[in-house]
């Protein structure tokens, strides 16, 4: 049984399959293409917390429905956090993951040193008011690609666990594991599992 609609202001359909399978049974995820607004927010911000929030309130602005919106990428510390919030567009406005890997790749040639994190900060709008959620998934970028599960870096990123408490002896990356299981232990995740949490304190 589905509970209540919360628009996702994303056009990113991974994304968005992701969140419908993390809050199924709780509320009904839709995009925001789906309520309506196809408008392409432009993320002006400095932070994570900053580009998540101007994409609720967009939709807030447009529609005046509840939303909830996220901002995440990859901080890779011999890099000196990049992509960070550039991590779509790291090798260009295209937004082409193909080409961001390959940059990623060939920026840390020679580098041992590959700890880097997911982040993820969701900003929920609820009745024009915003509420953030922050969730972190740490690790390491590989040499290579590797599996064909999941979407943008998941190819090149070894999360230190592969279940929550479960360290990751096989150094997986994430697209070599099931969506079920990076559904319990992504950046996303986490922070929408918080979300979910206040909601159910507040409501």
């Amino acid at each position: 049984m589905e509970g209540p609609t919360l628009i996702f202001a994303s056009g990113n359909k991974g994304k968005i399959r992701e969140a419908a399978e993390i809050l199924e049974g709780r509320y009904k995820v839709i995009s925001a293409a789906e309520a309506g607004f196809t408008e392409e927010v432009e993320e002006t911000g400095t932070t994570f917390r900053e580009n998540s929030l101007l994409k609720s309130q967009a939709i807030w602005k447009a529609l005046g429905r509840d939303c909830f919106s996220d901002d995440s990428g990859l901080e890779v510390d011999a890099l000196g956090g990049e992509p960070g919030i550039y991590s779509a567009r790291y090798a260009g406005e295209d937004k082409d993951f193909e080409n961001n890997i390959d940059k990623l790749l060939f920026k840390l040639e020679g580098i041992t040193e590959r700890r880097a994190r997911f982040r993820c900060c969701v900003t929920l709008m609820l009745g024009g008011q915003p509420h953030f959620f922050d969730g972190t998934l740490e690790g390491e970028i590989g040499l290579e690609r590797r599996g064909s599960q999941g979407f943008g870096y998941d190819p090149v990123f070894i999360p230190d666990i592969i279940a929550p408490g479960v360290a990751n002896t096989q150094r997986l990356t994430i697209a070599e594991i099931s969506e079920e299981a990076k559904n319990r232990i992504s950046h996303r995740a986490r922070a929408l599992a918080e979300m979910t949490a206040w909601l159910s304190r507040e409501r």
